[in-house]
């Protein structure tokens, strides 16, 4: 009987070479086996995992090499950040930056401002020292630092160029008189828009926040997101990521634009980008346009999107509870200090038939979540719709995680959901909400991620790129840490262990997008995605975490120093 092709191909790969990496230490996130010293890999799979002799006896009669270049380092699962926007980021941080933080790129620090008249000065010096004449755009105002900024404090420093303010928390602009008139976002335009959208805005002022901010977008978003523009800021994101030891990014509830997808896909999509991308589908985009029609079916659609290294996540999707954490547009149970209201991204009538549609689908729901009342209307909705119709595994994800009560997390361990957090709030926000519109206690216990992990909760940790730093070294420092900009440790009992950190980074990241069977930890059959380190996150001081330095990565089976 002659051979299959099946059987010749099946030989092939049998026959493919292995190649055996020694390291002082590999740390598997496996808890059937916790370190090693040798992992095997082929055809960008791991095959063996243990000690030297134990790999060697696990390859039989196979064809190996042994690599000894990370024998003096630490290998680590591949780091993912299961809440990055690429295209956002690409945006915003390839913009004259002035914000409240340092901002690490590869081109150099761009250096903080925490004050007022230290902010307008960085402004009028970029604005003056900027030789284009098109619209000047910047990224990283935010008004808890910066204090106020209106149009009228906009014309005051440039009266003819169009000057575009985009707030630290990307749902803001803030616009001079010369773009507004540029972008045609003209008196008759406002006055046009739904009430609950000319509510989250202040025309006079120049100022478009949450539900405005996404009505005013497709106005701007042609010259922000114009290709040169955009292409660059996507390679730069690549690089950054990389640098980051990031293997897996995904991004949930970006913009549904095909043109805007097509533009990732032809950065991030090549077959060299050091970083594989999944995306999840916007559902409130999805809701505004097809929430009476054929929701799911239209959704499904975006699954075609994808192409080589980036694609869709099949049957997850994205939805919106309440406002930003950086614009304090966040729906909050006691209010706030100086008796402002939060915001909903989507009104929760929409949100409640959006969410009620999808769970009948069987589908995972991402859910941007910011105020403690704003995770009570998730809660009440998912506990009603686990009464109405019951699932299992259903792993509806609590995204970003601000602030919440410890009854409220024994409440998601009960309803069998999980947490997703972005532990850099505390770390940025904690000091400066103290004094302004939150106070000191309910600050300090911005992301109770120990209660998480207390309550038996799945927790991943996430930088939700440009909102902090895409590190996932940097995101288990604050998380073990909980140190502010002002160096206090706020709220202790709060933090986490380095372990517990390690997994939200890598195997409890892989679980909250369903990739768990694929990426997270170092086992046999799974893809070889792997961050070389140069000391071990486990055992180096906790305060020292982010400081660890990264070599580079391994992407399935694919070896990428730094600099590569």
């Amino acid at each position: 009987m002659m051979p299959s092709l099946q059987d010749a191909m099946a030989a092939m790969v049998a026959q493919s070479e292995v190649v055996v990496y020694l390291a002082t230490t590999i740390v598997t996130m496996d808890p059937m086996r916790p370190t090693a010293e040798a992992i095997a890999v082929a055809d960008g799979r791991i095959v063996a995992v243990g000690t030297h002799a134990e790999v060697v006896a696990a390859l039989g009669s196979r064809p190996f090499r042994v690599d000894e270049a990370f024998a003096a380092k630490v290998l680590v699962p591949g780091f993912i950040d299961q809440h990055v926007h690429p295209e956002l980021a690409g945006m915003t941080m390839s913009l004259p930056i002035i914000s409240m933080e340092d901002w690490v790129l590869p081109t150099g620090t761009v250096p903080a401002v925490r004050d007022r008249a230290g902010y307008r000065r960085r402004l009028a010096e970029a604005i003056a020292s900027d030789s284009g004449t098109g619209t000047f755009f910047t990224w990283g105002f935010h008004h808890y630092f910066h204090g106020t900024l209106t149009r009228a404090d906009l014309d005051a420093i440039e009266m003819r160029r169009p000057v575009v303010v985009w707030h630290r928390s990307a749902h803001e602009f803030i616009l001079n008189t010369a773009a507004l008139e540029h972008f045609a976002i003209t008196p008759e335009f406002f006055a046009g828009l739904p009430d609950s959208v000319r509510e989250q805005a202040s025309y006079d002022d120049g100022h478009f926040w949450e539900q405005s901010w996404f009505a005013v977008l497709p106005k701007v978003l042609p010259e922000i997101a114009e290709p040169r523009r955009l292409t660059a800021g996507l390679v730069f994101v690549q690089h950054y990521l990389h640098a980051a030891g990031i293997t897996v990014a995904c991004e949930p509830g970006g913009i549904a634009s095909r043109a805007l997808q097509d533009a990732q896909n032809a950065v991030l999509g090549d077959r060299s980008t050091p970083v594989r991308f999944y995306y999840i589908p916007d559902g409130k985009t999805m809701a505004a346009l097809h929430l009476d029609g054929d929701l799911i079916a239209e959704t499904e659609k975006l699954l075609d999107w994808g192409a080589g290294m980036t694609s869709f996540l099949p049957r997850q999707v994205k939805l919106f509870a309440d406002g930003a954490i950086f614009s304090q547009t966040m729906q909050m149970r006691d209010g706030y200090l100086d008796g402002h209201v939060g915001e909903w991204i989507i009104d929760p009538a929409v949100f409640l038939k959006a969410f009620r549609a999808y769970w009948d689908a069987g589908y995972q729901i991402h859910i941007h979540q910011n105020g403690d009342a704003g995770l009570d209307l998730i809660l009440d909705c998912l506990e009603a719709n686990m009464e109405r119709n019951p699932r299992t595994d259903h792993r509806t994800t609590v995204v970003h995680f601000g602030f919440s009560t410890v009854e409220q997390v024994e409440r998601i361990a009960r309803l069998g959901a999980i947490v997703s957090a972005n532990p850099y709030y505390l770390t940025a926000l904690a000091d400066r909400y103290s004094e302004d519109g939150i106070g000191h206690d309910r600050s300090d216990a911005i992301v109770r991620l120990a209660d998480v992990r207390h309550a038996g909760v799945s927790l991943s940790l996430h930088s939700d790129m440009p909102m902090a730093p895409a590190q996932p070294l940097f995101l288990m420092w604050c998380a073990v840490n909980r140190t502010t900009f002002s160096g206090r440790v706020a709220r202790p009992d709060l933090r986490i262990s380095s372990e517990d950190a390690l997994r939200a980074v890598t195997i409890d990241a892989a679980y909250s997008i369903r990739l768990e069977r694929e990426v997270g930890s170092l086992e046999p059959g799974k893809r070889a995605n792997v961050t070389v380190l140069e000391e071990n996150p486990l055992t180096v001081a906790p305060a020292l975490l982010k400081d660890i330095a990264i070599w580079g990565t391994i992407l399935e089976g694919r070896v990428q120093p730094l600099g590569s």
